[in-house]
């Protein structure tokens, strides 16, 4: 392991660490409360069994309007909330309320995009079988879309690593503000490699579990 590992090891696994936590915090949030809302977007729409303008046009708005937003600057603005939430707006516990955030908006548009590619004769199939809102949602379009929502929340979760490196501006930490304070910041450019590395290969992991997962479980 070459020197400068060794010297700042203690504090690359401290940041790995809070990597960890915020991207963590943010696949939760992106599956308990994104799938449920893309899940809705999805049967609010024209056409679908819960047809709701007004439900899928809010829902529709609210979406795109956080997915539009710079991060960075949604990170600033939503400092009164998170310190209204946390107590504080800084460190890797307030950094986590801006990545649910986008994690929820940008996972939600994936599984409304995944379940749109299901047959449509599923779910007609399902509804003349007597099938309830509940079973026609788990039983059927889940379990059709069960490959691209699993390689839509791999993409998220990579999406999530890389929001990640932005909250140093906030003292959350990371990888990314790690690389930039101790490699950019103080000349040590070998470090800052050394970082970028790590992060490449946590990426590569995490889509080669994505995408060997959703072959697995693609029965199509």
């Amino acid at each position: 392991m070459p020197d400068i590992l060794v010297r700042y090891e203690a504090e690359i696994w401290q940041s790995i660490g809070e990597t960890l936590t915020m991207v963590g915090i943010s696949i939760i949030a992106a599956v308990l409360v994104g799938l449920p809302v893309g899940t809705l977007l999805f049967l609010c729409r024209r056409g679908n069994i819960l047809e709701n303008r007004l439900v899928f046009s809010t829902l529709n708005l609210l979406v795109n309007t956080i997915r539009s937003f710079p991060f960075l600057l949604l990170v600033v603005f939503l400092i009164p909330f998170t310190r209204l939430i946390i107590g504080t707006a800084i460190g890797t516990a307030a950094a986590t309320v801006p990545l649910s955030i986008i994690a929820i908006a940008h996972y939600s548009r994936l599984v409304e995009q995944s379940l749109l590619d299901v047959p449509k004769g599923v779910m007609e199939a399902a509804i003349s079988m007597g099938a309830s809102i509940r079973e026609v949602i788990f039983k059927f379009l889940y379990v059709e879309a069960r490959s691209g929502l699993v390689l839509g929340l791999t993409t998220s979760i990579i999406s999530f690593i890389s929001y990640s490196t932005i909250m140093g501006v906030v003292g959350g930490g990371g990888i990314g503000d790690f690389a930039i304070r101790y490699g950019y910041q103080q000349f040590m450019t070998d470090l800052m490699i050394y970082m970028i590395i790590i992060m490449v290969i946590l990426v590569q992991l995490i889509q080669f579990i994505g995408t060997t997962v959703s072959r697995i479980i693609d029965k199509r």
